[in-house]
């Protein structure tokens, strides 16, 4: 199975750990008790430097391009071209320009540091993918989010940064079921649940866009709850239910766009076969089959989330996890559910068009 963790050349560990249970991948160190930072960046294997190094090329007045008898010098320097290296292996990570700035993987926890001396947080989980050039980390807030009287979802910060020079530093808030897991990546509105830094950037103003969130991720977390608590008691029915997954699920605006018309010939094979797995899940998963899901707004929405963490298919779990988490890229249809389920709310329907 495609996992993507660095495992060392040199000591053969994975550089991943996980807080008193395994992950998907069974792989690196699970733990009993919440780690510090300097104990979850050794047990996650991102005790490492990386450097930024400049690059040079060849010059060779007999070049021909055979390596075989060529006998080429690096003299030349690239100009505002430089490489990342993890310097503990003599690994290069990518290829970056003169204003890029390495953030190291103790700067990025930092982040959490007064979070998790204040008690706000916890250390979950970190690692590295690839050689080491994008990490990740993440931490759960102390409290978590209660719909109903005993459906509670936690709530978590999640950040990733890149030594590639491909992606930004990213900073996500994100809230999890515990009873099914459910990664939930929809942001609120008229807010934002995800923020991204660039390397070009000075510590100094990334670590005060970190504190930024962490305040972001305080008003999300009770803001989630007002929402969803007031979804567990607006009643949808089956057929709404349907309607709704067919909008969230339309891969092009022309097709969501038809689909609030009430016009569904433009729905392709491969959306009728999501929508009937993400249906199904709705009216017969456990999950679904709660008090505050069974027959509500919000069991709609969670059937969507529901979905893309338990029924979509996914080539790999690699594949699932970057998807749902480090890339985001399910985000824009859970998001459109929550849009969805908002226009439900406040106008007791999703058909915002006239036939």
């Amino acid at each position: 199975m495609a996992h993507n963790i660095f495992q060392n050349p040199q000591t053969l560990q994975h550089s991943f750990f996980s807080t008193k249970q395994k992950a998907w991948h069974g792989l690196g160190q699970v733990v009993e008790d919440y780690p510090t930072s300097a104990e979850a960046i050794k047990f996650a294997g991102l005790d490492f430097q990386v450097d930024k190094r400049p690059l040079f090329t060849f010059n060779s007045e007999n070049f021909t391009g055979n390596p075989e008898s060529d006998i080429l010098i690096p003299e030349i320097k690239v100009p505002d071209s430089f490489s990342t290296v993890r310097a503990d292996l003599e690994i290069p990570l990518g290829v970056v320009g003169k204003d890029y700035k390495v953030v190291q993987n103790a700067t990025a926890f930092n982040f959490f540091d007064s979070c998790v001396e204040s008690g706000r947080v916890k250390y979950e989980t970190a690692g590295a993918l690839g050689k080491g050039e994008k990490i990740f980390i993440t931490a759960k807030l102390k409290e978590p989010t209660v719909i109903g009287k005993d459906d509670p979802i936690e709530n978590y910060l999640f950040l990733t940064n890149d030594h590639s020079g491909k992606e930004s530093i990213t900073i996500a808030f994100t809230p999890i079921r515990i009873v099914c897991n459910n990664t939930l990546n929809a942001a609120m509105k008229n807010c934002t649940n995800r923020v991204r830094i660039r390397h070009t950037e000075n510590v100094e103003h990334y670590l005060a866009q970190a504190i930024k969130v962490m305040g972001l991720a305080d008003k999300l977390s009770v803001q989630y709850g007002e929402k969803f608590n007031r979804w567990a008691k607006i009643k949808i029915t089956d057929k709404e239910v349907k309607k709704l997954i067919q909008a969230a699920l339309a891969p092009s605006v022309e097709v969501y766009t038809d689909l609030l018309k009430g016009v569904e010939d433009t729905m392709s094979t491969n959306l009728r076969n999501k929508v009937e797995k993400a249906f199904e899940y709705a009216m017969s998963h456990p999950t679904q089959l709660m008090e505050t899901t069974q027959g509500t707004l919000y069991g709609a929405y969670n059937a969507v989330t529901g979905y893309f963490q338990n029924v979509s298919d996914f080539k790999t779990e690699e594949t699932k996890f970057r998807s749902i988490v480090l890339e985001g890229n399910t985000e824009k249809f859970v998001q459109t559910a929550f849009n969805l389920c908002h226009t439900f709310e406040q106008n007791g329907s999703i058909f915002l068009l006239n036939n």
